[in-house]
Parts: C-alpha cells; structure tokens; sequence
C-alpha cells in the first residue's frame, strides 16, 4: 500500500448527501438554512411567543358586592366572614336606631347593623333584608344587614376614585361604593360624614 492510500479518510456518505442537496438547492434558486442559523429563527419565535403570552396582571382589589336600599356597595372580601340568611335574628330592646338586632353566628353573638339608617337610605321594612354579610374587622364581629348578596368582583385599582365623605374607601365608575368597615363600626363617624 502506498503512503497515499493511507491518508484516506472514511467517506461520510450522509455528510455528502446533504452538502449535495445543499449545492442542488443553491443551483435551483432556493435559499439554504443552516442548522445554527434554523435554531437560532426557532429560539426567537419561541421568545416572542412566550412574551405574547405573558400577561401583565393589573392590580385589583376583591371585594363582596351586595346590594341595601337600591344602592349597591361592597366590603373588602379579606374582612367577610361569611354570609347568612337574616331569618334567626332576634331584636335588642334598647339598642341603636341603626342596630337592627343580633343572630348566633358560628357559637358567637354578632349584632346586625342597618346600612340604611347609617347612612341616610330610603328602604322597606325588615322583610326587604333577607341576608346578612358578616364581617370581622380587628376581632370584632359584626353583620351588615343586605337585600341582595351580588357576589365575589376583581375591582381594577386603576378604574377607582375617590368617595364621597363619609365611611367609604372606593368608588367604581358603575357606581359601586366600597365600605370602610373602620369607619362603619363608628355611627357617629358615620353620620358626621
């Protein structure tokens, strides 16, 4: 065997193949993509689609909306305890215009407030006040008489403004007033604001 037969090297024959489909696809007009250059197209097709999936979640405030002589409010849903039908309530001899009475709550007594005369609305009589929203704020427990319990909403931060004086936090342009059970807890505050 002669010194160059030795240098030989074994032929790759799938190496050939695709440097041939290559050279054919150049000759035919088409353009030829490395292997490098196709991951690299993947990769920012591949980021681009995740960036369109991120979503920027906007900050909002839960609240539970309920509804006391045709107007409609809300409490945060980090003071709701829970929510009870107001059938069980027993009246308080001697309380407050504005306490309404008080029902057993999960082995505790929990007066029962009447939004209506805290905060100046007209209204029917009891049999118009069919729940109570229970709520604890700094463990106190209390209930805010409802006529209707309209449920759990996302309140976009962005989209509230400012109340109007009186026990309120916020209030949405569809005219939902946020409660400031703070405030709430204190009649005279109330009726000052």
């Amino acid at each position: 065997m002669s010194t160059d037969d030795r240098k030989l090297l074994p032929i790759d024959f799938d190496e050939l193949k695709a440097s041939l489909d290559a050279a054919q696809m150049l000759l035919e007009g088409a353009t030829v993509v490395s292997a490098h250059k196709r991951r690299e197209v993947l990769h920012q097709r591949a980021v681009a689609l995740a960036n369109s999936r991120h979503e920027t979640r906007q900050e909002v405030v839960t609240v539970l909306a309920f509804q006391v002589g045709g107007e409609r409010y809300a409490v945060k849903i980090d003071y709701v305890d829970h929510v009870l039908e107001s059938r069980g309530m027993c009246s308080l001899p001697g309380a407050p215009r504005h306490v309404l009475g008080a029902l057993l709550s999960r082995s505790r007594i929990v007066p029962v407030l009447d939004l209506r005369q805290l905060l100046g609305l007209e209204g029917g009589g009891m049999s118009d006040l069919s729940k109570v929203v229970v709520v604890e704020v700094d463990d106190e427990a209390f209930g805010l008489a409802a006529e209707v319990v309209d449920g759990r909403l996302e309140l976009p931060r962005a989209e509230l403004s400012q109340p109007p004086p009186g026990p309120f936090l916020f209030l949405t342009p569809d005219r939902l007033t946020v409660l400031d059970l703070t405030q709430l807890g204190n009649p005279a505050a109330a009726r000052r604001g």
